[in-house]
């Protein structure tokens, strides 16, 4: 399966040492997984939990959520075994944490390269750390990447900047990654919201990521699951609006003309283009939602 083809609207954390967690998580309505074995799992548990990992994963039952694996990164203790436990569940993607230029992917892409496991197995990066940001498009052209994932927390603690609601002070980080992704048609994931109970501060940030051009959020709990699914969503009037624009661009193209008016405003190919990806995308998650 080709976990970039699968919508990315809401993407949990599921820490890899509890099972009950790893249990639920099959029946949650989230588009992607990504099993933790580095922040949410302390260092006493991480043997334990990497192979309670490996053995629900080969369980399976996961649907067609994209399944994400984040390991501790190379220069832990616990990285080099993190991945050769899980080379053995034949995951479709490795997280890796911390990422501060492109010789941290080819280095993890060439240890990949070496297994037959691995064959099929995606990179992700976190993009955590001011070095990593300023080597963000070095980073996206590298071997085997999929997607990056914002660590905003830990960023924000290295930048040793204020949390504010706007997220002024993160604004030029957020977009240089978001340029780095689309420049190698990567999936880029905005970063987790803290407050889980605050629903209101929840879709205000998901509002900004989405209008920002992410494709999804990460989330540290099911409650936020639903919003981050219907904020990153195409709307009804954004669906009947893509549709109505292609008729248009279609019968103008037939006349011989090359843009359309629909509503008083200029449709031009570059609209349809943004209108087929709207459509493709509404239908992926309706796919995705019927299993």
């Amino acid at each position: 399966m080709d976990h970039r083809a699968l919508p990315c609207r809401s993407m949990l954390y599921i820490p890899g040492s509890r099972d009950r967690a790893l249990e639920k998580a099959r029946t949650l309505p989230v588009d992607a997984i990504i099993f933790d074995l580095e922040d949410a799992v302390a260092i006493g548990e991480k043997p334990a939990a990497r192979h309670r990992l490996a053995t629900q994963l080969a369980k399976g039952g996961y649907g067609p959520r994209a399944q994400i694996v984040r390991v501790n990164g190379p220069d832990t203790p616990w990285g080099a075994a993190d991945l050769e436990t899980m080379a053995h569940a034949r995951p479709q993607a490795i997280l890796l944490p911390k990422v501060n230029s492109a010789k941290d992917i080819e280095a993890l892409a060439r240890h990949l390269d070496q297994r037959t496991e691995t064959a099929e197995t995606a990179i992700w990066a976190m993009m955590e750390t001011p070095r990593g940001i300023l080597n963000a498009a070095g980073i996206a052209a590298a071997p085997r990447m999929a997607g990056l994932v914002m660590g905003t927390n830990d960023l924000a603690k290295d930048l040793n900047c204020n949390g504010c609601p706007d997220r002024l002070p993160l604004l030029t980080a957020l977009q240089t990654c978001l340029l780095a992704a689309r420049s190698h048609g990567l999936i880029c994931v905005d970063g987790v919201y803290n407050a889980f109970r605050d629903q209101d501060g929840l879709v205000r940030e998901c509002t900004q990521g989405r209008d920002m051009g992410f494709d999804g959020k990460t989330l540290i709990h099911p409650a936020q699951i639903t919003t981050a699914n219907a904020v990153f969503a195409p709307s009804e009037e954004e669906i009947n609006l893509a549709r109505r624009r292609i008729a248009a661009f279609d019968r103008a193209t037939a006349q011989g003309q090359g843009v359309a008016v629909l509503d008083g405003r200029i449709v031009e190919n570059l609209h349809v283009e943004t209108a087929r990806a709207t459509l493709a995308k509404a239908t992926a998650i309706r796919m995705l939602e019927q299993t």
